[in-house]
């Protein structure tokens, strides 16, 4: 029952896909359209910080966790950029 505002992944998640289907939509390929989507992801997990936890495990830290990004929505921008580095085309000398 998240919501974007929450502090928690659905604050990165929401951006994430958004941006991935305008990016795919209006003809990217995969590779960039998710390296743009990633750094939405990114974008969003660290404004975070800025949020007060409505939801999740931090709820009951409440304005002890202003300044600090939401653990959940840091590790989702993580492996967002970690999948765009596996779509990204590689050079027949790389290992």
């Amino acid at each position: 029952g998240a919501e974007v505002g929450d502090k928690t992944m659905v604050d990165v998640l929401v951006p994430f896909a958004d941006t991935l289907s305008a990016a795919t939509a209006s003809g990217l390929a995969l590779a960039e359209a998710w390296d743009r989507a990633a750094g939405a992801a990114e974008s969003a997990a660290a404004a975070t910080a800025e949020l007060l936890p409505r939801k999740g495990r931090a709820r009951p830290h409440a304005e002890k966790s202003l300044g600090t990004p939401d653990a959940g929505a840091h590790s989702l921008a993580l492996i967002t950029r970690a999948v765009h580095g596996v779509l990204l085309p590689h050079s027949p000398n790389q290992h």
